[in-house]
């Protein structure tokens, strides 16, 4: 059992995947994206096999645990034979839309074509009784009065969950796209890759609009690219976007139809006494994300996370190291591509914490008001063995796991930089976490 210095406690609720120890895993079964719906009561995984599996919570279970619902292919392989290029069946995002009746609508996306899917409950009825059988089904001879002609009867024979894509937006990108964010207004949705952010409507899927366009005439002058977009959570006219730079973008889509001219730029100035050979690299910002109330923006660069005020552009109000101890094995990490990973990061629903992953399954909450000493810091471990015992390591100061000869496993030799926590989501309104480390989705929640 983990706890902070505010008394609150952190269990492993569940883990759904192969929860046996397994050497060979399967590319097509490792989870890449997670994601929660706007209630919490359901929850999407996509992995990158092209599948989406959705789980609803189980009101029978007491505490905040799930059942599996659905799943279905979202995204199947494709070649581009134009630029002789695969394109992965891999999904990228998940965005729920807001419930308007008793559908489910959710935007899911590859490297190239995104789709809006609507998941709903589906009768399947079968002719119960005709003009040429009984109710016993034996055969009747051919009705020769028209008054004996009965009307076929239906009946409900079974009920299953149907998921089906209502639109498909595609050839809108001619780069990766890496996020999709749907906008306050539920209408329209914006999708970013290397250089473009396109807006879409929802209902249309044949035209887009492009609103901020990064590429250079010669590519060879290309210095930055786009990581990561967002709506505002509040106001359907302001987005931002991050950069390789390690620059945050505010933009203002009244300004002008192209929001190459950003309103806000969110930069932290680098002191030239640490700049080294991967400084760009660890700068290079993998995931932002709005408050609930869209006063401060999180993000997340190789080696820490950064919260900032959005009326402040200056600098971060607090800055989170996340694995400093690895500043000094970037050689190696540079080698083993570990440094280009792109970790995500999330608020909890309050806006009181923050969450990010790690190396070796571990992954960190933080009290997003906190001073920046250990207090208000705890480290979880999604590892196989928690639902075995269903407790975590004994806790150390601040929340970091110890082990039996007291030493702190984020700094020992033996980290396994192949066990990787780079997806999360936060339940919107209770404190529970949903990790997806490798093949395995594990949730956590608050005592």
């Amino acid at each position: 059992m983990e706890s902070d210095a505010s008394g609150s406690a952190w269990r492993f609720a569940q883990c759904f995947g192969d929860k046996g120890e397994v050497d060979d895993i399967t590319e097509a079964d490792i989870i890449s994206t997670v994601e929660f719906d706007h209630t919490g009561d359901y929850l999407a995984t996509g992995d990158k096999g092209g599948r989406v599996v959705l789980f609803e919570r189980n009101e029978s279970k007491k505490g905040c645990e799930y059942k599996f619902y659905t799943e279905f292919q979202s995204h199947e392989p494709e070649f581009d034979y134009l630029k002789s290029l695969e394109i992965e069946e891999k999904i990228n995002r998940i965005k729920w839309c807001k419930r308007q009746n008793s559908a489910h609508f959710l935007l899911s996306t590859n490297d190239k074509t995104i789709k809006l899917w609507k998941v709903f409950d589906k009768s399947i009825r079968v002719v119960a009784s005709n003009n040429h059988h009984d109710n016993s089904q034996q055969p009747l001879p051919a009705p020769i009065d028209p008054a004996a002609l009965r009307l076929p009867q239906m009946l409900v024979q079974d009920r299953i969950v149907a998921a089906v894509p209502r639109k498909v937006y595609q050839n809108a990108h001619a780069y990766h796209v890496n996020s999709i964010s749907i906008n306050s207004d539920g209408e329209t949705y914006i999708s970013g890759d290397d250089l473009r952010i396109n807006l879409w409507n929802l209902n249309i899927s044949d035209q887009s609009f492009n609103i901020v366009d990064i590429k250079p005439v010669n590519m060879e002058e290309l210095t930055e690219v786009i990581t990561a977009a967002e709506f505002h959570p509040l106001n359907c006219n302001n987005f931002m976007y991050s950069s390789s730079k390690g620059t945050i973008k505010l933009a203002d889509m009244r300004d002008s139809a192209l929001c190459d001219r950003h309103s806000k730029q969110f930069e932290e100035e680098e002191d030239p006494t640490n700049r080294s050979f991967f400084s760009e690299i660890i700068s290079s910002i993998s995931d932002v994300k709005f408050s609930k109330d869209g006063r401060y923006i999180l993000s997340r660069d190789y080696l820490s996370l950064k919260i900032w005020d959005v009326n402040m552009e200056s600098r971060p109000v607090r800055t989170i190291p996340i694995h400093d101890h690895l500043r000094g094995k970037l050689c190696d990490l540079y080698e083993n591509d570990c440094i280009f990973d792109k970790f995500e990061c999330t608020w909890s629903g309050d806006g009181s914490q923050v969450m990010t992953g790690s190396y070796h399954n571990y992954f960190r909450i933080y009290d997003s008001e906190g001073g920046g000493g250990p207090a208000g810091e705890i480290t979880l471990q999604a590892d196989k063995s928690a639902f075995k015992k269903k407790i975590i390591s004994t806790t150390g100061r601040g929340g970091a796991p110890k082990t039996p000869n007291g030493k702190n496993p984020m700094t020992m030799e033996g980290i396994d930089f192949n066990k990787k926590i780079l997806h999360g989501s936060w339940h919107p309104r209770e404190s529970t976490i949903a990790i997806a480390a490798t093949n395995n989705l594990f949730l956590f929640s608050a005592v």
